[in-house]
């Protein structure tokens, strides 16, 4: 039997959650007693929802990695082909779309007479040019924008709309510039402009309505005016579409004129300038002012007489040229047909030279002048010296007549010249040499000296030099025409400067067009002095001078319709067979008349030709003479000439056998 304690047996421990370390308590603070509110005990664990797991993301990152990175290299390396392989092609290629460029033409220089008045100068005009990039359909949403342009610009341009048409649509798709029309006036310009203007604000407003001129620009530039229409054209020629010299000082002098074209580059879109952007620029130098010798007052008065006289004449042209005796300088250069400078549609191309200078005919009785002064410098005969002539002359293969039939005439070497006897200019050279032979080359000789066969010195576009053979290539028949001038040939400027010769007392000098030139600077430039020549001695210029009044003053003489009252006037008739320049045979004849005055004082000569008259007569004494009494009474007047009041020689003419 178990004893029993009386004590109360212990109490069985049920363990429990692990108890928090106890942590000492502050000082003060009461521990927890009977009645105290226990602790709260952890909330139970919850149930964790179910996951669902996704594949391993790395191997679409990889791809995407792997694709970008490929995209990059290509970028790379086209911007490497772009920025180093072909950088300089693409910019090329950036620049030409992007900048534009055109030529600045350089304004012309002026040409005026001897007084300052103007005979070609130059005024404002503009080049017509056009974008054909803007009339595509592209640009213009329509098909038909050549089409519709060139409708509204060929009024305006005076051209065909086929002909527009093909600049605005050209072969090169690429070509940016084309010139519609050039140098047209700014009232053409400011048509343009008001139509692309009316153009555009309708356009804004009206989708229907296309601005088909959005691509037509303009270029300031200039235009050649001539402001005395025709007068003087031979001489200063014209300017070609181009903007150069055609002819004449125009063209001689083109170079100097047209100055040095500037450039100007610059940025544009849509065919405008872009403001924003710099552009560069070449300025232009203007041409230099070229002045004649001519006097524009001269000048009318002989190119109206010469004109009259062609048109009452029925002939195929003439010439008139009137110089300064003293200084060589052209005072007129006259031509009839001419034509208008200013407009050259109805001019005929073989009025459009210088026929003055460009036709070599031969001269007739006009050039016995130069067979006396041989004459007499060779001291083998004298102004009174006595020459038989007869009806006719037998020499070499041929027989020798003068203009009119004739019984034996008793003259003098004055009445020779007189009365213009080519019998008696074959007499009276023949004795130039002990044999034919010699005399051939004694006369020869005096030929170039007076400047036969060779340019005058002016430098003219087309001159002709003239036909003299030399001595020893002369013909039988040429052995005694060449003295009574058939058979050599030469321009009405270089017969002028044989009697403006004589007048300057035997010294010849070169004849001279311009004056002088003004460049930019304003500074003006005299010419170079023309050359000098002495040819024959001053007394035989002035026996010469007093033979040659004969011609026009002695009743005998067949220059009595040059006679001018108060002056002592010098000249000598020209009529001579006329070789036909289509043909090469000789048709119809050169009537020419010759001189200067006053014959004591000589200030002024005047050359007289008409080729080839068909109405009326052909002697040079009856229809030049009259042309070059006009013109010579003009020029004395215009230059305040006064009379010498001197008499004249009245040299014998016959004399009594």
């Amino acid at each position: 039997m178990t004893e029993v304690s009386d004590r109360e047996p212990p109490r069985r421990r049920v363990p429990g959650p692990a108890r928090p370390e106890r942590s000492a308590r502050p000082v003060g603070q009461r521990r927890p007693g009977p009645g105290a509110r226990p602790a709260r005990r952890p909330a139970a664990p919850r149930p964790m929802p179910r996951v669902i797991q996704l594949g391993s993301p790395r191997p679409r990152l990889r791809l995407v990695g792997v694709a970008l990175t490929l995209v990059l290299i290509a970028f790379v390396v086209r911007l490497l082909q772009v920025q180093a392989v072909d950088a300089s092609t693409y910019a090329a290629k950036a620049e030409q779309n992007r900048y534009v460029g055109y030529t600045l033409a350089a304004e012309r220089g002026g040409i005026t007479d001897r007084t300052g008045v103007a005979l070609a100068t130059s005024v404002d005009a503009y080049t017509i040019t056009a974008d054909p990039t803007l009339f595509t359909r592209e640009q213009l949403k329509v098909d038909d924008g050549p089409e519709q342009a060139a409708a509204l610009l060929a009024p305006i341009l005076g051209q065909e709309q086929d002909t527009i048409v093909r600049k605005l649509r050209p072969k090169n798709k690429k070509l940016r510039y084309v010139v519609l029309a050039s140098r047209q006036t700014p009232q053409v310009w400011k048509q343009i402009k008001d139509l692309k203007t009316a153009l555009a604000t309708k356009s804004g407003t009206d989708k229907s309505t296309v601005n088909v001129l959005a691509g037509v620009l303009a270029v300031p530039t200039s235009k050649r005016v001539y402001p005395n229409g025709d007068l003087a054209a031979g001489i200063l020629g014209w300017v070609n579409a181009d903007g150069k010299g055609g002819g004449g000082i125009e063209q001689q002098l083109n170079s100097l004129l047209a100055g040095k074209d500037g450039k100007i580059r610059y940025a544009q879109s849509g065919g405008r300038q872009v403001p924003t952007v710099g552009s560069t620029e070449t300025p232009a130098v203007p041409g230099s002012d070229v002045e004649l010798t001519i006097d524009r007052d001269i000048q009318w008065a002989a190119q109206n007489a010469i004109t009259e006289q062609v048109k009452k004449s029925g002939a195929d042209r003439g010439y008139v040229i009137v110089q300064d005796t003293r200084t060589g300088e052209i005072l007129s250069m006259a031509n009839s047909p001419g034509f208008d400078p200013n407009d050259l549609s109805d001019a005929k191309s073989a009025d459009m030279g210088n026929a003055a200078v460009q036709d070599a005919f031969e001269p007739g009785s006009t050039a016995k002048v130069m067979s006396m002064a041989a004459v007499l410098e060779e001291n083998v005969a004298d102004p009174l010296t006595h020459v038989v002539v007869p009806n006719r002359l037998h020499r070499g293969d041929r027989l020798f007549k003068d203009d009119i039939n004739h019984p034996t005439w008793y003259l003098t070497l004055n009445g020779v010249l007189a009365k213009s006897s080519n019998i008696g200019t074959i007499l009276a050279t023949g004795q130039l040499g002990k044999s034919q032979k010699q005399a051939n080359q004694v006369l020869y000789s005096y030929l170039r000296k007076f400047g036969l066969g060779s340019h005058t010195g002016l430098g003219f576009p087309g001159e002709t030099p003239g036909i003299l053979a030399a001595p020893d290539q002369w013909s039988t028949s040429q052995q005694y025409t060449i003295p009574f001038g058939q058979g050599v040939s030469l321009n009405a400027m270089q017969a002028a400067s044989v009697y403006s010769t004589i007048a300057n007392g035997g010294v010849r000098v070169a004849p001279t067009l311009v004056r002088g030139t003004k460049g930019p600077d304003g500074r003006f430039v005299p010419a170079a002095t023309p050359k000098k020549t002495r040819v024959i001695s001053e007394k035989t210029a002035r026996t010469l001078a007093r033979m040659l009044e004969s011609v026009v003053d002695d009743e005998e003489g067949t220059g009595t319709k040059a006679r001018i009252p108060g002056y002592r006037v010098a000249g000598k008739t020209g009529t001579a067979n006329r070789v036909d320049p289509a043909t090469g045979k000789y048709k119809g004849y050169t009537s020419s008349f010759a001189g200067f005055a006053p014959a004591d004082k000589p200030r002024v000569t005047v050359y007289c030709a008409i080729q080839n008259a068909t109405k009326g007569s052909y002697f040079g004494g009856q229809i030049c003479g009259p042309v070059y009494k006009q013109v010579m009474e003009f020029a004395l007047k215009t230059l305040q000439v006064p009379p010498t009041g001197a008499r004249p020689a009245n040299l014998p003419v016959t004399y009594q056998p």
